[in-house]
């Protein structure tokens, strides 16, 4: 009979539904994630991992929501719905549920109406209840006490009995301290018996105090007594004691019954607050769990791209990469023992059932599961005592349960298959049944350690040979799953590292038939083929990388020098504007100055005016000519020239590196006139070297070439900051960027874009999926930037 609990414990479902259940906060929400089973038709798988999807993505923009862990109200209600009265404690944890729903409401409402699809309908059922949460608040102080404003009658009760207990006291407190009576107590104080006043005296004056005995010492030695003076006011506060009692059951049930009208509201929120906890749990485990959503199909078609046992160290777990349902429905691994052919088939049916009770799962982006009606497991060793089943018979009449159900949609894992009997029986067998799976339309993924079913898997069309690699020289499984190439149980290698004598070794091995012999040696083959592959793959890989970082840096390094070159002419164009402009307004002024003299000219005052005239003009060329100048000034660095310079030398003007000639020199010796090409211009003579003709035609001045950083001296942040750029810009050096990051070795990186409309943030998502160099990423949560950064893992 099918019992599909069976295989879940076989696949251990409950161990994730346990971590599941860890990150619910609502004792109800653990509750329903421990009884979470997979859904029975795929419309409803896809909704529930669209929810799921949805909480990941809102918890890493807005964080989750509090959920607290109130208490189910559910009996609560029902009991005042049957005219019960809750005490002040079950009314508190009413109140309680209340304010979580209505903090959870406002949190919803608080955040984009957009960013809300597949989780509204649950937002929608959450109904605060303001009034009903009030009225308990400002009645109810604590489990045990009531405030005294809960009613006007229950204040004055109060009033009352505070007042009557003062003037019991006062009086009490005049007999103590009434001297002639002290001598009468054990101690000069007023104490409590059964809620009335009472004074301590010593048993032995007791007829000196009239009153009521209430109590006595243990050792007798003491008698609480009631003074006459005192009982009827005693009696007047029990009087109004109980009539506090009956007012406050009496607002207990006035406020029961106000629970009773909104039961059903009350119930329905807390529901659905239940199954928002158990979402956001799940939301939360995926984030722990680095899941993915993945895509989910009927047609039993599956692709899992480094997938990850979720219940495995994620610092040792090995990913798996396999597909079934596509080129091929059965899939036979083989490979020596702990090599991780078992974690392999329970990886993949844990994973299915995961995505099928609405979990993301522990894959790269782009693996696709299949809804199945049936998952039907065969793992481990289910030798029964009890029913004297050997451990080939239990497996026989969990193969009959599979057979039976296999006609339904299923996934069947099957681990050693034909295992526990004659080998040649147990080969035969199993070929019988993975031959009747495939023809009943079942997926199967079965482990051996059979040669039979190896060769089957060869020359069998739509069934493929997998292998779990192991490491011969270390005797240790790297767990890696290796499809199209069939597995060695490595058995001779073992015993000989182990020190098994050879001589036993080489006995075995010649009992092994030519045909098995074969079949080793082209697997063995297959295998240095495969590894020689990946070599190359990996050393072409590694060029590719090269020669596509050099191209980048050539493009970077022509753009560089085509913006610099940009930027020069346009300094040099606007350096060149301003000197016209000087010159221009210099030569204005000169003029206006010419003409101002020219209309005083004359015989008397012709020296002076001549003199100023060329003074005024001198200082304006002076300025024009320091204005156009674009020779600036280099550091010293101490030369000296050999010798006096003369009009005619050939010189270097060191801050141009440019050879010119030496034309006109000033009387102080300081500023020399200098042709350079068609430009002739003043400049220091500091600035200038002598020059020997004869060694004009030399190497020219090495100059420092620059070229590509090395890796170890590349400057790569680990932010990106986009914001400012257009989408194009911004994703072209974003590229630019991860090809730096990789290359400098940096594990993770913050892209900023920022909040804004979000386009630039899609963009980024949209090129990141695409990048090889991407493993995944997600937005910030609080702490880095929310939505305003996106965080990505680079391959390593």
């Amino acid at each position: 009979m099918y019992n599909p609990q069976k295989y879940y414990d076989s696949l251990e479902l409950d161990s994730v539904l346990q971590l599941l259940a860890n990150e619910a906060s609502m004792s109800s929400a653990k509750e329903s994630a421990m009884l979470l089973r997979p859904f029975d038709s795929l419309e409803n798988v896809i909704n529930e991992l669209e929810k799921t999807d949805e909480a990941y993505i809102l918890s890493a923009k807005y964080s989750t929501p509090s959920f607290g862990n109130p208490v189910n109200p559910s009996s609560l209600i029902t009991r005042a719905e049957v005219g019960g009265i809750l005490n002040m404690g079950e009314l508190i944890a009413i109140s309680e549920s209340l304010r979580i729903i209505r903090n959870v409401k406002a949190w919803r409402e608080n955040i984009s109406e957009a960013a809300v699809i597949k989780l509204e309908d649950l937002f929608t059922l959450l109904i605060p209840n303001k009034f009903l949460e009030d009225s308990i608040n400002t009645s109810v102080k604590s489990p045990e006490e009531m405030y005294d404003g809960a009613s006007p009658a229950l204040s004055d009760i109060r009033r009352r009995i505070r007042k009557q207990s003062a003037v019991i006291k006062e009086k009490l407190d005049s007999i103590v301290k009434h001297n002639s009576r002290s001598k009468y107590l054990q101690e000069a104080i007023v104490t409590q018996r059964d809620g009335r006043y009472v004074v301590p005296v010593k048993s032995e004056y007791k007829s000196e105090v009239p009153g009521i005995v209430h109590d006595m010492s243990s050792t007798g030695s003491t008698i609480f007594i009631e003074p006459m003076a005192v009982v009827e006011a005693n009696n007047e506060i029990r009087v109004l004691q109980s009539a506090e009692r009956e007012e406050i059951e009496r607002i207990l049930a006035e406020l029961s019954s106000r629970v009773s009208d909104f039961a059903e509201n009350i119930k329905i929120s807390f529901a659905a607050l239940t199954e928002l906890n158990l979402i956001f749990a799940k939301a939360n485990l995926a984030y722990k769990m680095k899941a993915t959503l993945p895509k989910l199909n009927s047609s039993g078609r599956i692709v899992l791209k480094n997938a990850r046992h979720p219940l495995i160290d994620k610092n040792k777990v090995v990913p798996i990469s396999l597909t079934l349902g596509t080129d091929y429905d059965t899939l036979v691994i083989t490979g020596p023992n702990t090599g991780g052919k078992t974690v392999t088939l329970k990886t993949v049916g844990l994973l299915t059932l995961m995505a099928m009770c609405g979990l993301l799962v522990p894959c790269d982006d782009g693996s696709e599961l299949s809804f199945f009606e049936r998952i039907l497991v065969d793992i481990g060793d289910e030798q029964s005592i009890e029913q004297s089943l050997s451990t080939f018979s239990s497996h026989l009449v969990n193969l009959k349960v599979i057979i039976e159900e296999s006609s339904h949609p299923s996934l069947v894992l099957l681990d050693e298959l034909g295992g526990g009997t004659d080998p040649v029986e147990g080969a035969a067998l199993a070929k019988a049944v993975m031959i009747f799976l495939s023809q009943n339309g079942a997926k199967t993924i079965s482990t051996t350690h059979y040669p039979e079913l190896k060769s089957y898997a060869i020359d069998t069309s739509g069934v493929e040979n997998a292998s779990c690699e192991f490491d011969v020289k270390t005797l240790r499984p790297t767990y890696r799953l290796l499809i199209g190439v069939p597995g060695k149980s490595n058995a001779f290698a073992i015993s000989r590292r182990l020190g098994i004598p050879e001589e036993i070794v080489s006995m075995a091995d010649s009992f092994i038939d030519e045909d098995e012999r074969q079949l080793d040696r082209v697997t063995e083959v297959l295998e240095k083929a495969r590894q020689q592959a990946e070599e190359e793959k990996r050393s072409a890989e590694k060029l590719r990388f090269e020669a596509q970082k050099l191209a980048e840096d050539a493009r970077k390094a022509l753009s560089d020098a085509k913006d610099k070159k940009e930027a020069i002419l346009e300094k040099a164009k606007n350096d060149a504007s301003y000197i016209v402009d000087n010159a221009r307004y210099k030569s204005n002024a000169l003029l206006s100055e010419l003409d101002d003299i020219k209309k005083r000219f004359n015989a008397e005052n012709a020296a002076e005016l001549y003199g100023r005239a060329k003074k005024s003009a001198n200082a304006v060329l002076d300025e024009v000519e320091r204005t156009s100048d674009p020779v600036t000034k280099r550091e010293k660095d101490n030369y000296v020239l050999p010798r006096p310079l003369v009009v005619g030398d050939t010189i270097l003007v060191t801050d141009i590196e440019k050879q010119g000639t030496v034309e006109q020199i000033n009387k102080d010796g300081k500023k020399v006139l200098v042709a350079v090409g068609g430009l002739k211009t003043w400049t220091d003579i500091g600035n200038l070297r002598l020059c020997d003709v004869k060694k004009q035609n030399a190497e020219p001045k090495s100059r420092r070439v620059t070229g590509v950083a090395s890796r170890a001296e590349r400057d790569v942040k680990y932010e990106f900051d986009m914001r400012g750029m257009t989408v194009d810009e911004g994703l072209m050096e974003l590229d630019r960027y991860i090809d730096g990051a990789v290359l400098a070795g940096i594990p993770s990186v913050t892209i900023i874009h920022g909040k804004g409309t979000g386009a630039l943030r899609k963009a980024v998502h949209a090129f990141l999926k695409t990048n090889k160099n991407i493993v995944t990423f997600r937005l910030g949560v609080f702490g880095e930037g929310e939505s305003g950064v996106t965080i990505a893992e680079i391959r390593s």
